[in-house]
C-alpha cells in the first residue's frame, strides 16, 4: 500500500496530474557471479524483500517497466464436454482446488446438463465457497464410529448448547459474529452537526474468534496481520454495521529452539522449507497481529501462547502448522443487529481497497494439510495487509449505522476467503435474491490480472454491501469525506442466479444458479474409531524439584509473555479497564481483559481464554472440559453477575483423515456440546474449525509427518457489572491476610499431559480434569458472591505449571515473598505427592482473604458446599523469597529475583533477536533492581471544575474544539470524550472537510490533532499529514489564520 498512500499525499499537495509514485530499495550483493547472486536472491531464499509485493531487479533495469500496463489475459475454460471428469481432476490438481470426487461428479453433471464448459473462475469460486474452510463439511458430516452410526453431526452437538440455553444470545450462527445481550448505556458519537453528544442507547456485545493457521505458517507476519484484520472485518460487518472494540490473539507452535537458549526437552525433528520455523513464527507473527491492531486502532488485551512438540506413541505431535487465533469483541446498537433483504434493483457495492493478484485460493489452501499443496500455490494463497484502509472503511460503516433507521446499508459482509467470489454470492443469497454484476467495475491496481484473479483474489480490507439505489448519493458522500474507495459492482435481481459479465472480452466470467453454487453437494460421510484409554505412567522418582522449577519457568507456555504484549497499543479507544499487565511493575499475569461499555458508566465487557491441548493425547474429553473450565476460572476475575451470562467461542483444530484423530475430535465435541456445557448452563453461539493440522514433507528421502493434538481453544465473553471490581493476582502486602487454595479436584493432583510431563519428555496416563460441572458452578457462585461482599484481595486461577506457578506469578506481580505450607495439601509425605501438589494443573484458584474477613469467607465456602476444596496455605512475607515447606520441613526456597529472571528469560531471548539487543538486556536487568518503585501515579495539580466550564455556563456557551483527523487516524473518539468532559463542544472535523472548503476553523477556540497512523505513516509519522497542510493552499491559509488568532490553542497527540 505504500505507493497508493504516497500518491494520495502528493495529489493532496497539489500534484493533481500525478498517476503513481513508486519506491525502490538498493541492495548491494557481493560475490563472484552477479547473475548467480541475482538468481539466488530472486528465489525467495534471501529474506530482504517480499516477493509477493516487491520485485528484485538488476541495477541497470529500466524504471519505465514499473509503470507499464500489462494486457489482461482472457478467460479460461475447462474442456469437460470433450474430456469429461478427467479435465476437472486435472484442474483440481493444477489450481489447488481441494475438490472431492463427489464434488467433481456434482459439477460435471451440472455442466453437461447446461451444455457448456466451466470457466476457471467458476471452478475457483465453487472451490472456495465449498471448501472445508468456508463450509465446514466435516462439522456437518454424518458419522459412523466403530461401525455404529452416530445420531448427531458435530455442528448439531454445538448447536445443542444454544438450544439448551438461548437466553442472553441475540445472534447465533447466522452472521459474521455472534451477538450477546448488553446493557443500556450511552452512545458518544458525532451528531448531524458533527458535535459529539451522548445519548442513551442499548448496545449489545459482539464476540468473534477466528483462526489463520495456514497463512501464518507460510508467511507469519502478513499471515497473522491479515488474520487479525479479517476478524476485525467480521465484527464490523455484523448486522447492518457495528464497531470492533478490543482484540485477543493466541499462538500454538512447536518447540522454539532459540539459539544459545536450547532447552533439554527440545529435540530436533526438522521441518519443510516451505513453512517458517516456530521461532520465526513467534518473532514475526505477533508483530503482524499487533501491527494491524495498532494501526487500525484496536487494543489487543488477551491471548495465550503454547509450545508443544513431542514424540508420543511413535508419532511426533506438535504445531509445525501453527494455531494462530485472532478474536475480539465489539459493540452493536440493538436496532442494527438484523440484516435486511433487498428488492431487485438494489446496488451491490464493494467498499475498500482495490483488487490485487494476492491471496488467490486461500480458502482451499487452508483446507489442506501442509505439504499436500504445491509450494507456489501455498505462497500465492497468503494475503497482505493495509489496516489504514480498513480504518477508512470502518469510519464509513460507523457513519452509516449512526443514522439508525436511516442507515443506507441493508446488508453487509466482509470479503475474506475466496474474495468477491465468496462474499457476493453469500450477500445476495442471504437477501433471497440473485445478482447481475460487471467484472470490470471491480477496482484493480493491476491491469494484467486474469478474470479469475479479479473475481477470487483475497486482497484485504474490503466489504460488500447492499444499498438501495436512491441512497447511493448519500453513501457516496460519506465515502468521499473519509476518502474511502467504493465501486458499484452491479445490482440485485429477482432470479436466484449470479451473472458476472466482462465487458472487456464480451463474455460471462460467471453464470451459475445460486442453488447449484450454494446448494447441497453430497453430504460428507466420516468413519472413525474411538481411542482406547492408555498411556505410560509417569516416571517421577528421578525428578528434582529445583530442576523442575527451572524447566517450567523457561517453558514458553508458562514463561513471561511480555514480548507478545508490549508491542501492542493497549489503551487506544479510551475504554480499556484491565489489560494483561498487573501492578506497579506491570507484570503480564492478568486472568481477564475488561473494557468499559462507554465513556459515562462503569459497566462493561470481559473476555478470557482457556486451552489445555496436550491433554487430548491422553483423553480428548478431559482436554475439552479443561479448556472450558480454564476460560471460566479466568473470566471469574471480572465482575460478572451470573455464570449463565457467559458465552463461549469454540475453535477446534485437528488432523482429520486419521480415523483415531477423527474419533478423538468427535468425543471432545460430544463432551462439550451434549454434556459439559449444558450442565454448566453455557452456550457456544460462535466458533470455527480448522481440521487439516498435519504437516508432511520429505527430508533426505525420508517421509516425515508432524500432527497436532485435537485442540480446543475456548474464548469466554460476558457483560460486566462494574469494571472497577476486577480481581487481579496483585497481592495486598499491607493487610494481614491469608492465602488459600480452592482445589476443585479435592486432592487428586493428576499430572498426565501437564507441563511438568512435557519438560521431561513424558506424557503420562491420567490427566487433570473437571470431574464435576456442578462443583464448577458452585465455585463460580462462591467467587461472584465473595467479590460482591468485598472479601477477595487477590485472585489467580491454577492452570499451566500448577500451584507453584500460580503463586510465583502472584509474587512476581507484587514483588514480595511468600511462605507456603504444603502440609494441608499433602496427607502423604512422599516425593511424588509433593510433585503433584506443586505442579498438577487441576482446576482451581488461589485467593487472598484478609484475616478480618476470614470468618465471612468460610461461611460462604460452607454455603456453596466447597469447604472440602479449600485449604489455608500461607501468607505474604517481607523477605523477597519464595519458601515452600511441609510443616517444619523445607521443600523449596528460592530468591524471588532469581525466579523472576528465570521466568522472564525466554521473553528476553526473543526480544534480543527481534528488537534492540542492548535495550532488551537493560530492561531484563531491571528485574534485579530492588529499588525500582514501579509505577506511582501522582497528580501535580488539583482537579477541580472543568477548565472550560463554570457552574452557570449555558450549553451554548461551551467553547468549540475541532477534533481533527486525517485518513488513518484512530484516536479521535477518546480525544473528543476527554474534551467533552472538560466542558468543550467537541466537533468531528476531517481534513477532507477543510481541503474541500466545507468547514474552516473560524468558530473554533481549540484544535486537537488526534493520534493514529495518518496515511499509514508511509512518509514517516505525521509527515504526510503535515505536507497536505503546508502544500495545500486552502488548508495552509485556514491553519495560518487559526494560529494567528490570540484566543486559540492546539494540542497534538501521538
Amino acid at each position: 500500500p505504500w505507493s497508493s498512500k504516497a500518491t494520495e499525499i502528493l495529489r493532496l499537495c497539489g500534484f493533481h496530474s500525478l498517476q503513481r509514485i513508486e519506491r525502490g530499495t538498493r541492495l548491494t550483493l557481493s560475490g563472484a557471479n552477479a547473475d548467480e547472486l541475482l538468481e539466488f536472491a530472486s528465489s525467495g531464499k534471501l529474506a530482504v524483500y517480499d516477493r509477493m509485493t516487491e520485485q528484485l531487479v538488476a541495477a541497470d533495469f529500466d524504471p519505465a517497466i514499473i509503470f507499464q500496463h500489462a494486457e489482461a489475459p482472457p478467460l479460461q475454460t475447462i474442456p469437460v464436454r470433450d474430456q469429461g471428469a478427467q479435465a476437472l481432476h486435472e484442474a483440481n490438481q493444477q489450481m489447488g482446488l481441494a475438490l472431492s470426487g463427489e464434488e467433481i461428479d456434482y459439477l460435471l453433471d451440472f455442466y453437461l446438463q447446461a451444455g457448456r464448459d466451466p470457466t476457471d473462475a467458476e471452478l475457483m469460486m465453487f472451490a472456495q465457497i465449498n471448501s472445508e474452510h468456508c463450509r465446514h463439511k466435516i462439522f456437518n458430516a454424518s458419522w459412523e464410529i466403530d461401525g455404529q452410526p452416530q445420531a448427531h453431526s458435530l455442528f448439531e452437538m454445538i448447536r445443542n448448547t444454544h438450544q439448551q440455553h438461548p437466553h442472553g444470545t441475540v445472534v447465533a450462527y447466522s452472521d459474521n459474529s455472534s451477538v450477546i445481550e448488553g446493557r443500556t448505556g450511552s452512545s458518544f458519537e458525532p451528531a448531524a452537526d458533527s458535535v459529539y453528544r451522548s445519548e442513551s442507547q442499548l448496545n449489545h456485545i459482539l464476540m468473534k474468534v477466528e483462526t489463520h493457521n495456514h497463512p501464518t505458517a507460510i508467511a507469519p507476519l502478513p499471515g497473522a496481520a491479515t488474520g487479525s484484520g479479517g476478524e476485525i472485518r467480521d465484527e464490523g460487518a455484523t448486522g447492518r454495521g457495528s464497531r470492533p472494540k478490543s482484540g485477543l490473539a493466541g499462538f500454538s507452535v512447536s518447540n522454539l529452539r532459540i539459539p544459545q537458549a536450547l532447552q533439554p526437552w527440545e529435540q530436533e525433528y526438522g521441518r519443510p522449507e516451505r513453512i517458517a520455523s516456530s521461532l520465526q513464527i513467534m518473532i514475526d507473527g505477533p508483530i503482524g497481529a499487533a501491527a494491524f491492531n495498532n494501526e487500525f486502532g484496536r487494543p489487543n488485551l488477551s491471548g495465550y501462547f503454547r509450545t508443544y512438540e513431542q514424540q508420543v506413541d511413535g508419532m511426533v505431535r506438535g504445531y509445525h502448522k501453527p494455531i494462530m487465533i485472532a478474536g475480539g469483541m465489539g459493540n452493536i446498537r440493538a436496532d442494527q443487529t438484523e440484516k435486511f433483504s433487498a428488492d431487485a434493483g438494489a446496488l451491490v457495492i464493494q467498499l475498500g481497497g482495490p483488487a490485487m493478484p494476492i491471496g488467490v485460493g486461500g480458502g482451499a489452501a487452508s483446507s489442506m494439510a501442509t505439504g499436500a499443496n504445491d509450494a507456489e500455490l501455498d505462497f500465492d494463497s497468503v494475503q497482505r495487509h493495509n489496516p489504514e484502509m480498513q480504518r477508512r472503511c470502518q469510519e464509513v460503516i460507523d457513519a452509516c449505522w449512526r443514522q439508525g433507521q436511516y442507515n443506507p446499508i441493508r446488508s453487509i459482509h466482509d470479503v475474506g476467503a475466496g474474495g468477491l467470489s465468496n462474499a457476493v454470492p453469500e450477500l445476495i443469497n442471504d437477501a433471497g435474491r440473485g445478482g447481475a454484476l460487471q467484472l470490470r467495475n471491480v477496482h484493480s491496481v493491476d491491469s494484467g490480472m486474469t478474470p479469475l484473479q479479479l473475481w477470487s483474489n483475497e486482497a484485504q480490507e474490503r466489504y460488500v454491501m447492499l444499498v438501495d439505489a436512491d441512497r447511493l448519493d448519500d453513501f457516496a458522500q460519506l465515502c468521499d469525506r473519509e476518502r474511502c474507495p467504493f465501486a458499484v459492482l452491479g445490482e440485485v435481481t429477482d432470479e436466484p442466479r449470479l451473472q458476472v459479465y466482462d465487458r472487456q472480452f464480451g463474455n460471462n466470467t460467471v453464470d451459475m444458479p445460486l442453488p447449484v453454487l450454494l446448494g447441497k453437494p453430497p453430504r460428507m460421510e466420516r468413519s472413525a474409531i474411538f481411542p482406547v484409554d492408555g498411556g505410560d505412567k509417569l516416571a517421577l522418582e528421578s525428578i528434582d524439584i529445583d530442576d523442575a522449577v527451572n524447566r517450567l519457568l523457561a517453558l514458553p507456555t508458562i514463561a513471561d509473555k511480555s514480548f507478545l504484549i508490549t508491542i501492542g497499543d493497549r489503551s487506544v479507544g479510551g475504554l480499556v479497564a484491565r489489560d494483561q499487565m498487573v501492578g506497579p511493575w506491570q507484570v503480564p499475569v492478568a486472568d481477564v481483559a475488561v473494557t468499559h461499555a462507554d465513556f459515562d458508566h462503569h459497566h462493561g465487557e470481559a473476555m478470557a481464554m482457556g486451552e489445555r491441548t496436550p491433554v487430548a493425547l491422553i483423553d480428548s474429553p478431559a482436554a475439552a472440559r479443561l479448556a472450558v473450565t480454564e476460560a471460566v476460572t479466568n473470566l471469574l476475575a471480572a465482575d460478572i453477575n451470573d455464570l449463565g451470562e457467559v458465552k463461549l467461542s469454540a475453535n477446534w483444530m485437528a488432523a482429520c483423515g486419521d480415523p483415531l484423530e477423527d474419533g478423538k475430535l468427535y468425543q471432545a465435541v460430544r463432551t462439550v456440546g451434549l454434556e459439559f456445557c449444558p450442565a454448566l448452563g453455557l452456550s457456544i453461539p460462535v466458533g470455527k474449525d480448522s481440521l487439516s493440522m498435519a504437516t508432511r514433507w520429505q527430508q533426505k528421502g525420508v517421509d516425515k509427518r508432524v500432527q497436532a493434538p485435537v485442540s480446543l481453544i475456548i474464548s469466554a465473553f460476558a457483560p460486566v457489572t462494574d469494571v472497577r471490581n476486577t480481581l487481579t493476582p496483585l497481592l495486598d502486602t499491607d493487610t494481614p491476610a491469608t492465602l488459600g487454595l480452592i482445589d476443585l479436584s479435592v486432592g487428586r493432583n493428576r499430572l498426565g499431559g501437564s507441563c511438568l510431563a512435557q519438560v521431561y519428555n513424558q506424557i503420562g496416563d491420567e490427566p487433570a480434569d473437571c470431574d464435576d460441572p456442578e462443583q464448577l458452578k458452585r465455585f463460580a457462585g462462591l467467587i461472584i458472591e465473595a467479590r460482591r461482599a468485598g472479601l477477595l484481595r487477590s485472585y489467580h486461577d491454577r492452570s499451566d505449571g500448577g500451584l507453584f506457578i500460580t503463586l510465583a506469578e502472584m509474587a512476581f506481580a507484587s514483588r514480595c515473598g511468600l511462605e507456603i505450607d504444603l502440609k494441608p495439601l499433602t496427607p502423604e509425605a512422599g516425593h511424588e505427592a509433593l510433585l503433584g501438589v506443586l505442579f498438577s494443573e487441576e482446576p482451581g484458584a488461589v485467593v487472598q482473604v484478609a484475616e478480618s474477613d476470614a470468618d465471612h469467607f468460610y461461611r460462604l465456602l460452607e454455603k456453596w458446599h466447597l469447604s472440602d476444596c479449600f485449604a489455608k496455605i500461607g501468607s505474604v512475607k517481607k523477605e523477597p523469597v519464595l519458601a515452600f515447606l511441609r510443616g517444619p520441613v523445607p521443600v523449596l526456597e528460592r530468591s524471588l529475583t532469581e525466579l523472576h529472571q528465570r521466568w522472564a528469560e525466554t521473553s528476553h531471548q526473543i526480544r534480543r533477536l527481534r528488537d534492540n539487543p542492548l535495550l532488551a538486556t537493560e530492561e531484563f536487568e531491571r528485574l534485579a533492581d530492588d529499588n525500582d518503585p514501579g509505577l506511582l501515579p501522582e497528580l501535580t495539580f488539583k482537579l477541580e471544575t472543568p477548565l472550560a466550564a463554570t457552574s452557570g455556563q449555558k450549553p451554548s456557551d461551551r467553547p468549540r474544539i475541532a477534533i481533527l483527523r486525517e485518513q488513518g487516524v484512530n484516536g479521535h473518539r477518546e480525544m473528543a470524550a476527554a474534551f467533552d468532559a472538560a466542558g468543550f463542544d467537541a466537533v468531528d472535523l476531517h481534513m477532507s472537510d477543510i481541503i474541500a472548503g466545507r468547514v474552516d476553523l473560524t468558530g473554533f477556540r481549540g484544535l486537537a490533532a488526534c493520534g493514529g497512523f495518518s496515511f499509514g505513516d508511509v512518509l514517516g509519522a505525521g509527515r504526510g499529514w503535515a505536507s497536505t497542510i503546508l502544500h495545500n493552499e486552502r488548508a495552509s491559509d485556514t491553519f495560518r489564520s487559526f494560529f494567528q488568532r490570540p484566543d486559540t490553542f492546539a494540542l497534538g497527540v501521538c
